[in-house]
């Protein structure tokens, strides 16, 4: 049906993107000519120098205050007493306070300045609930904070902070704050929660939409970024109703955190789809951060620890879950307040959980944010390092960093980094990846990813424990170690890297090998600092493990230097190619012959230990061309991975030293740069999504070579794509019953698009559905209980506005239950050592089984180590398969396997097909709800109760639990991990989700939990 607010008459304001627009088009120009390609008029095309902005060669040492050293013991608990469950302080348990505060960080500041560190980046140090009962652990993260104005009282006094803060620019060093603008503690509770206190499922903006305080709904999205904002109310506005405790109702400060119209009140997240807008992270209440009092609030919190502090920068958690028109008035706002402080180096940089740089990049082009935290470089590193990888992915993902380029920023600002306090440490991804591996070796993979982060472009970060080799079995709490002597069992268990001692004891020892490593690569980079911020180039990649090397090099200073890293672990050789011929190189750092020559066609041949690196500088400068190389620019075309941006290439003649700077007009307009690139292939990609569909662009290049000569390349033309509209539901080729969810995302996302949503039903006509326009995510459900079992229905979207008319591709859906295959294989290059022929659909030890309990078909095997690629192949042949994502005929996956067991799995509703492992199970799973006592709990809702544990069954890695004679009657259950109720899972496998209700008729009934899907079942 159609949105509840269609005929609402709230006013729709333009908004930011229209002033985008307007300005875009006040920058650009003049009228852009009908052919598409001409000489540029004049000689005054820009020609200038890469970009780099005040912050590109920090060195962050990352740190949580509470487990890097006790200095007071005065303050453990807080003030609050000494009950861990009101006060937060046990020093026993990883997931509360352990100790640790500011002191303990001022009295082993040389030990952090010892490893080369320039900036100090403190996780969030605000006041914090100390203890969230749903969560059964404390805040001693950071991350549930109650009070922006106030530091921690289990971490110090405000007055230490700017101690702390005086010494470290005595120092010479910065101070950065993590900091939040997502949500705050769990105090806002709801009015129809349930008894057991369980936190509330997501409610989506079409089943219940936002109201104004008169009961007229409207979308949110159509007034961010606008003044304009409808008054709201707490008891009609929202799909739950927000309450709070009479002690908690002026908790929080600022006073205007306690407005709980300034939330989204919607129930918790699945951190995917519309919801990891609006949904509360595990309680966590979500700011309304579409609404100008929340931006407002937000901007000056922060302006004032700038201000009264001097703080440096800022990290800025959870950005990918904030909407975008935050972020374009948050950055610029806060950014020119610090800079009225003085502050001209001022840096924020946001964290953005994602490996995909089209993605990532958004937010440092199309958000005005200056820099995000480089998750595709984690992702790329491991793989090079300790799963040593074909050298050429390096190529190709260092190929990418054009994405970041725009007229203000580029890549060179990310800061980089290993591992950190949420995905765990370098050395336990190691350990994991390097499975019967000495320590030698781990040792070595580890300081091999430390060259690769300090060489390469970008500003490394240090997880505060790496310097000591700390590991841990996996993320969160498992990778948060206290540098002082622990009392945590779980962390006196853990193994560290380099060295005998335990965490039983302090550990600041200077001379472990990896934070010796680690000074040194500071030190050298500060001797060097081109091998900081130098363009960074390729130079040569091997196939399979082996060599990569790219260069260095300053556009000034015109030296260049050549890193070559080796990930294999026999010695390698290569012929590198440089910037010059028949010229002199010498050894600058790693174990290699003291000197080089290039050849007369400017190959330096370079030989590399097993997993290590060498650095070569050229003995003189980059001869200076003689004139200025021929530029033109290829066929400008939306980029292939984000359809808001056009990708824009210069082919550039000769061999030297370039750098590229890129402008754009619009019609009518004046060029305006949008970016200078420094590295071949030299390339933008020019963010158009504020502009038009069909708006007309004209592009031109102009190159400078290190001579100081430039050309300008002849214009071309090109035209602002239409959006492309992208189904995200139903699965193709899924089956339903009663009623099928449609759901759609447009691809540049805009407040203004309208979703209209069509069937057709056994190849009939297309008839129209009703539409949507509530944005990010457009959805509808068709009703099918009319339609007879195997009635096959197709669905598509379709989409008109300025300049486009667009529709999508068709998903088709059968009614009933979907038939299952004859057989289903898994077929790949692991067919082999299984002695099949590789890619056999036939195979037979590679044919899964289908378990009737749950339709999901599984095979457990044993495997050699190695790296292996793999679909699903349905009755016995390629002709249907599925790949990455459950494509028909996708993508190969990749498996990267240690050796031993992996238990495949492929459901054949979602196509979806994948390996897991025992190692990746929890430790325990228990059947925690209203019928524990019957099992012989001594209480319900008990997550620690033996009689409540499931058992992992080893054939197909679903945990289970029998149960002989249940009584007769209506339950409620949930599956609690680990003993505990820290991590549980309730209905559609949510997290912290609504309790499970099951109506028994007495006797025996079996508990399923598959941990790949989190659903537990009974039946």
């Amino acid at each position: 049906m159609d949105s509840p607010r269609r005929d609402s008459p709230c006013k729709r304001p333009a908004g930011r993107a229209a002033a985008a627009v307007a300005a875009l088009v006040a920058a650009a120009a003049l009228a852009v000519p009908a052919h598409a390609a001409t000489e540029p008029k004049g000689p005054d095309a820009p020609a200038g120098h890469s970009l780099r902005a005040p912050v590109t060669d920090e060195n962050f040492y990352f740190v949580m205050a509470d487990r890097f050293r006790n200095g007071s013991h005065t303050n453990d608990d807080g003030g609050l007493g000494s009950d861990p469950m009101v006060s937060g302080f046990d020093p026993t348990k990883k997931g509360f306070y352990n100790g640790g505060d500011l002191k303990g960080l001022l009295d082993k500041i040389d030990y952090i300045q010892g490893l080369g560190t320039t900036s100090i980046w403190l996780t969030p140090s605000f006041k914090n609930k100390a203890v969230q009962p749903e969560d059964k652990s404390a805040g001693y993260h950071g991350y549930w904070v109650t009070d922006f104005t106030q530091i921690d009282p289990h971490l110090g006094t405000n007055d230490e902070l700017k101690v702390l803060i005086d010494e470290a620019h005595s120092r010479g060093m910065k101070v950065y704050f993590d900091i939040i603008t997502n949500h705050t503690a769990d105090v806002i509770g709801y009015e129809d929660k349930n008894k057991e206190g369980a936190r509330r499922p997501y409610v989506s903006k079409d089943a219940k939409p936002y109201k104004t305080a008169s009961g007229e709904a409207f979308d949110d999205r159509d007034y961010a970024g606008s003044e304009d904002f409808p008054p709201l109310d707490a008891a009609t506005s929202f799909p739950y109703t927000p309450f709070l405790d009479e002690q908690e109702k002026n908790l929080k400060v600022p006073d205007w955190l306690n407005d709980p119209t300034l939330y989204h009140n919607r129930g918790d997240t699945t951190f995917v789809g519309e919801d990891s807008y609006y949904g509360d992270f595990f309680g966590l209440d979500d700011l309304f951060t579409e609404h100008p009092r929340v931006v407002k609030g937000m901007e000056d919190v922060y302006k004032t620890w700038i201000g009264d502090f001097g703080v440096d920068g800022f990290r800025i958690d959870t950005m990918k879950h904030v909407n975008n028109e935050f972020w374009q008035q948050f950055g610029p706002e806060v950014l020119s307040y610090a800079k009225d402080q003085g502050k001209d180096e001022f840096f924020m940089f946001g964290e953005v959980f994602d490996t995909t740089k089209s993605f990532t990049s958004q937010f440092t082009t199309r958000n005005q944010m200056q820099a995000v935290l480089d998750f595709p470089f984690q992702d790329a590193a491991r793989n090079f390092a300790s799963k040593s990888r074909d050298t050429r992915s390096l190529e190709t993902f260092f190929a990418g960093d054009d994405w970041y380029t725009d007229a203000d920023s580029n890549v060179y600002q990310l800061p980089t980094f290993l591992g950190n306090h949420d995905m765990g440490r370098i050395g336990s991804f190691i350990a994991a990846d390097n499975p019967g591996s000495t320590d030698a070796e781990q040792v070595a993979r580890d300081q091999l990813a430390h060259e690769l982060m300090y060489f390469s472009r970008g500003n490394p970060v240090i997880y505060y424990g790496d310097e000591q080799g700390f590991t841990g079995p996996g993320g969160d709490q498992d990778a948060r170690q206290t540098l002082f002597a622990s009392q945590v069992p779980e962390y006196l268990d853990d193994d560290l890297l380099g060295t005998d001692a335990t965490h039983a004891t302090d550990n600041f020892n200077t001379g472990h090998p990896l934070y010796a490593k680690i000074s040194q690569l500071a030190a050298l980079t500060k001797e060097h600092p081109a091998l900081r911020d130098g363009a960074h180039q390729h130079r040569y990649a091997s196939e399979g493990p082996g060599i990569y090397a790219f260069s260095r090099t300053d556009a000034e200073d015109q030296r260049e230097y050549v890193v070559a890293l080796n990930n294999s672990e026999q010695a390698q050789t290569a012929e590198v190619p440089t910037y010059i011929s028949k010229r002199n190189y010498e050894l600058v750092y790693g174990d290699a012959a003291a000197e080089a020559k290039t050849s007369a066609d400017g190959k330096l041949t370079i030989s590399v230990p097993p997993l290590s690196a060498v650095v070569y500088k050229s003995s003189g400068r980059i001869p200076h061309s003689k004139a200025a190389p021929a530029v033109a620019l290829q066929e400008p075309a939306a980029a292939p991975a984000d359809n808001g941006r056009i990708k824009v290439t210069a082919d550039v003649g000769g061999a030297s030293f370039y750098e590229v700077t890129f402008e754009a007009k619009t019609a009518g307009g004046d060029w305006a740069p949008i970016g200078t690139d420094d590295t071949a292939p030299y390339q933008v990609f020019h963010d158009v999504a504020a502009l038009d569909a069909g708006t007309a662009l004209e592009y031109r290049a102009t190159v400078l070579d290190n001579g100081g000569h430039k050309a300008t390349s002849a214009s071309r033309t090109a035209a602002v794509p239409a959006p492309v509209l992208t189904l995200q539901k139903p699965v193709e080729g899924s089956s339903a019953r009663g009623s099928v969810e449609l759901s759609a995302t447009a691809d540049p996302e805009k407040a203004s698009h309208v979703v209209s949503f069509e069937r057709s039903v056994d190849g009939g006509a297309w008839t129209a559905l009703g539409s949507d326009d509530s944005s990010p995510v457009y959805s509808l459900a068709d009703d099918v209980s009319g339609l007879a079992d195997g009635t096959r229905v197709q669905y598509r979207g379709a989409m008109s506005g300025p300049g486009f008319s667009v529709v999508s591709e068709t998903r088709t859906v059968t009614v009933g239950d979907a038939p299952q295959p004859d057989s289903v294989t898994v077929a790949g290059t692991l067919n082999v050592p299984m002695g099949c022929a590789g890619w056999d659909p036939a195979c037979a030890p590679a044919k899964m089984a289908l378990d009737p309990a749950d339709d999901v078909w599984r095979l457990t095997l044993n495997l050699p180590a190695g790296q292996y690629e793999y679909k699903a192949a349905l009755n016995g042949s390629m002709d249907v398969s599925y790949g990455v994502g459950g494509s028909a005929t996708g993508a190969n996956i990749v498996l990267d396997h240690p050796g031993g067991a992996v238990t495949f799995r492929y459901d054949n509703r979602t196509h979806l097909i994948s390996a897991v492992y025992p190692s990746q199970q929890p430790e325990a799973v228990a059947v925690a709800g209203s019928l524990d006592g019957e099992l012989g709990c001594t209480a319900d809702w008990d997550p620690a109760c033996d009689q409540a544990q499931l058992t992992l069954d080893p054939a197909d890695l679903v945990w289970k639990l029998s149960v002989t004679d249940l009584p007769a009657g209506t339950y409620e259950f949930k599956a609690a991990l680990n003993r505990s109720w820290n991590e549980n899972y309730g209905v559609d496998g949510v997290p912290n989700g609504g309790n499970i209700s099951f109506t028994h008729g007495g006797g025996a009934v079996t508990f399923r939990y598959d941990h790949f899907t989190h659903l537990i079942t009974a039946g």
